[in-house]
């Protein structure tokens, strides 16, 4: 009889297990189809090629070595990019959690009592003695219980879960695609300060040899006092822009500080020494359209977030259905020890429970989930058009800049070929001096416009770059990085990016 009832509950816990195979109940996801053009809609300039380009590093095209080693710093250092990273450990441990829900859960109990009864106790009353005695009970024993996973509850959680991951992952690629060209871009504007301050002063020389030539023809009488004093109107004006600039300077470098994460003032040497803005490379590869959807991070989160949002479907659509099980213990319970080995007792009962009474709630949950899917999937192709118009603007922007910046050139240059023959035939008295001033301050505000723009075309390519998701490469994933104490200094390797 044992024996039967044994194999009896043995065929049903093989059936329970066996179930999980049945069904899994909720929309299977299949990636979105998101038409992008084949070609990009603005012409590519002569430096702006279709080939594809190795995103990964794309700082080196720019050969500066000090923007290089400043944002290794920054990905080593970045406290958003820890940020991320922590993030990234966090949803894998909550993916391990759910996962863990299709094993058994195995609880380990034991408990002590003395006791004794009370004599008027119905079951005592008729002891010979008519008392009592006290006993000592032991128990210990394992409890077991187990939830068959047959129409993919627990698994689409798995499912929703292992997207969260992914979503994260794209996060922290997202996060240094942002901070990549953010410290490019102030690295840029430091040249660029640096650069309108060597223009400023080099005018405030040529302007300081004006108002003296002009003091030393009015002390010989050879001009009027106007001369003098306009001299000293323009001179003094160049010089109250220098100030602006400097403290420019000194913004950027504080906002380079706060991307690598040092206090302001720690910044190597060599940044604060003058050094020329860097140039874009003579080619500049871009690419297809189509390289988006697997270079963007953005757009790469925006899909895993709706895989999540379809797996949640699943989740809601499984309480429609039935839940099997099985609740078990194995144990012993005896009040004297030296027989410990003879008391031993199990149990094993298969059990199921299904929220039957509350389908139209159930049913209003998925349909809530259905609208919130919809709404990933319109957030998705939302952010691929967005990518797209960001990347024709960047290419838009880098060549009609480069285009400005030649007629700057030549402008610039042939100022300064009239500041030289402006100032010989003032020398001679063959022109007023309102010609050299007009002709210096020209000079001084192409100039300073020359050095904007040569640091705009390398800030609008950094943004071409960023626009195009470079920083990051598929080839390898965010670093297995261990958990860090509070104030523990990072150990982990934060090379560029991998696949998880």
């Amino acid at each position: 009889m044992r024996r039967s009832w044994i194999a009896v509950v043995a065929a049903l816990a093989g059936a329970i297990l066996l179930m999980p195979a049945c069904r899994l109940v909720g929309p299977n996801y299949k990636p979105p189809a998101a038409p992008v053009p084949d070609l990009w809609h603005q012409e590519l300039s002569e430096q702006l090629h279709k080939r594809q380009l190795d995103l990964q590093a794309w700082w080196t095209t720019l050969t500066d070595p000090l923007l290089e080693d400043l944002i290794r710093q920054a990905r080593d250092n970045n406290l958003t990019t820890k940020q991320a990273l922590s993030v990234i450990r966090e949803s894998r441990l909550r993916r391990a959690v759910v996962n863990r829900n299709l094993q058994p859960a195995v609880d380990i109990s034991g408990s002590y009592t003395r006791a004794k009864s009370s004599a008027q106790d119905p079951l005592f009353s008729k002891l010979p003695n008519g008392s009592p005695t006290p006993f000592n009970l032991y128990n210990a024993g394992f409890d077991v219980s187990w939830e068959a996973d047959v129409f993919g509850h627990v698994r689409r959680s798995v499912e929703a879960a292992d997207a969260g991951v992914g979503a994260s992952i794209e996060t922290y690629r997202d996060v240094l695609v942002t901070l990549f060209s953010e410290v490019a871009r102030n690295y840029v504007d430091l040249r660029t300060f640096q650069q309108r301050i060597v223009y400023a002063e080099s005018n405030i020389k040529l302007q300081s040899e004006s108002l003296k030539l002009a003091k030393s023809r009015f002390e010989s009488g050879l001009t009027g006092r106007l001369d003098l004093e306009q001299a000293q109107s323009n001179l003094s004006n160049t010089k109250s822009v220098l100030p602006s600039l400097l403290l420019g300077q000194e913004v950027v470098l504080n906002q380079l500080a706060l991307l690598l994460s040092v206090q302001p003032g720690t910044l190597p040497r060599d940044l604060v020494r003058s050094a020329p803005i860097p140039a874009p490379p003579d080619d500049v590869a871009v690419g297809l359209p189509v390289n988006l959807l697997r270079q963007r991070p953005d757009i790469r989160r925006a899909e895993r977030i709706l895989a999540l949002e379809t797996a949640r479907i699943g989740i809601a659509t499984a309480d429609l259905y039935p839940r099997f099980g099985l609740v078990g213990d194995l144990g012993v319970a005896t009040t004297n020890l030296s027989r410990f080995g003879g008391a031993g007792a199990f149990g094993i009962t298969p059990f199921f429970r299904w929220n039957i009474f509350n389908r139209g709630r159930i049913r209003d949950t998925i349909k809530a989930q259905e609208e919130v899917t919809q709404q990933a999937l319109f957030s998705y192709e939302n952010t691929v058009l967005f990518a797209l118009a960001g990347a024709e603007s960047a290419i838009v922007a880098f060549r009609e800049e480069k285009r400005r910046l030649e007629a700057l050139r030549e402008a610039v240059a042939a100022t300064e070929r009239a500041t030289g023959l402006v100032r010989t035939l003032y020398d001679t008295g063959l022109t007023d001096f309102q010609n050299v001033l007009d002709t210096e301050r020209t000079l001084f505000l192409q100039q300073d416009q020359l050095a904007v723009s040569e640091g705009q075309v390398t800030k609008n390519l950094i943004s071409l770059y960023k626009a195009l998701g470079g920083g990051w490469s598929a080839a390898t994933g965010p670093p297995e990085a261990q958990p860090m104490r509070p104030n523990e200094e990072s150990k982990a390797d934060f090379g560029v990016d991998p696949e998880s």
